[in-house]
């Protein structure tokens, strides 16, 4: 049994799929980029920090202390980090930026124990088919693109609009499966085969 500090139900499901038994904990935390900061250094401070806030929320709650495991994703193209859209404008702008274009999703697991703090990043390489105009204002209606890094899920609607990808296919959902195993495995974590 772990935590898992997220709401994602794809991140829920990710865990599930690999036998992980866990309880949710709700933390919050400033996601804003430091001027400067490279999108690989980024995700990796969004995930740890995550984990440090959820753990001490942990320690407010007379609740067993387990480990604790969170996770960032954000979709990267150009160097520029593109996280959840603001708007159905500020999708739009996304999508075509995406269009017919190669970006990457980098998504970094933190795992604690309140001891010691692990993590790791996985990032894919995902290309776009040339996206017409009707296609991302029929993408936008279906709503999907509301609360995902780059506006758009490539587990639902959005697997439309997606040539390739080489790497992790969890890890563009929101958590990379062989990433979060060998983490858990570090902290003696069972999943349906230890690594």
């Amino acid at each position: 049994m772990i935590y898992l500090a997220s709401q994602s139900p794809r991140r829920a499901e990710l865990l599930q799929q690999i036998g992980v038994s866990f309880n949710k904990l709700a933390c919050e935390i400033d996601e804003t980029p430091v001027p400067g900061e490279a999108p690989s250094e980024y995700v990796l401070r969004m995930a740890r920090e995550k984990a440090t806030a959820g753990w001490q929320e942990l320690l407010t709650r007379d609740s067993p202390k387990m480990p604790l495991l969170a996770a960032d994703t954000t979709v990267v193209c150009n160097s520029q980090i593109l996280g959840k859209p603001q708007d159905s404008n500020d999708a739009r702008r996304m999508l075509g930026m995406l269009s017919a274009r190669t970006h990457q999703v980098m998504t970094a697991v933190a795992v604690t124990d309140g001891r010691q703090l692990q993590s790791e990043l996985s990032v894919t390489e995902v290309v776009f088919n040339d996206l017409s105009d009707q296609l991302i204002e029929e993408y936008i209606a279906s709503g999907e693109p509301v609360d995902k890094a780059g506006a758009y899920g490539i587990q639902g609607y959005g697997a439309v609009l997606v040539a390739g990808i080489s790497g992790s296919y969890s890890g563009v959902v929101g958590l990379p499966l062989m990433e979060t195993a060998r983490l858990l495995s570090h902290f003696n974590v069972p999943f349906w085969k230890t690594c």
